[in-house]
């Protein structure tokens, strides 16, 4: 399994389209399962579940994605993990699959004593805000997949700095309810950089997939 990382900020259809790329050579065994971690311009993404009315005020180019879930925001500050894993090999059972990532997202937040917790009737990872009011919670990471042959792709976000009024064009994954918002690492007092989740990342992803047998710089 290989390790990504690249720089800058990434187009969203040229991510697309190295996915696909990628997620093909897998399945016909030319290449190497891969976790890549990339960062995109501001821009939202509309999953195949929808509402069109939660989109409120399109700032950014919006993009339609072949992924599960509804809109989110993808922007400068903060890390998405576009996750190419090959079921066929480790079990093809998606629910499995998207609770391993809740778990690896909920690690790597514990390596900054973020206590982040999955919801059953909301996607994502969540944080408890007392400090809002009673039963507020903030998503601070969002999932959303795609598999092809029993091959994944698309995968996961984590807040460390994004512009977090972005997230205000749209209805977040569809959810309106005003006792849950959006967060970030920073916006919960935590001075950290993308790099140092990155670390947090790569230090919590072994326990739960299984080690990775080579990397890219």
């Amino acid at each position: 399994m290989e390790w990504l990382i690249t720089e800058g900020l990434t187009p969203y259809p040229d991510a697309v389209q190295f996915m696909e790329h990628r997620v093909a050579a897998i399945i016909a065994g030319q290449a190497r399962e891969l976790v890549w971690l990339v960062e995109h311009p501001s821009i939202y993404t509309a999953g195949t579940s929808t509402n069109p009315d939660d989109m409120k005020h399109p700032q950014f180019p919006v993009f339609e994605t072949g992924r599960g879930g509804q809109y989110t925001y993808h922007g400068p500050g903060q890390r998405i993990a576009y996750v190419m894993l090959d079921l066929r090999q480790r079990g093809p059972d998606l629910r499995a699959f998207i609770a391993s990532l809740e778990a690896w997202i909920m690690a790597t937040l514990g390596q900054f004593n973020i206590s982040g917790e999955r919801r059953e009737d909301r996607v994502g990872v969540w944080v408890k805000r007392p400090d809002k009011g009673i039963d507020f919670e903030d998503k601070i990471a969002a999932i959303g997949i795609r598999v092809s042959q029993w091959v994944t792709f698309h995968g996961l976000s984590i807040n460390v700095e994004p512009d977090l009024g972005h997230f205000g064009g749209i209805v977040p994954c569809g959810v309106a309810d005003p006792r849950y918002g959006v967060t970030s690492l920073v916006d919960l007092g935590l001075p950290v950089m993308t790099s140092d989740l990155d670390l947090a990342l790569r230090s919590t992803f072994t326990p739960i997939f299984g080690p990775l047998t080579s990397e890219k710089p």
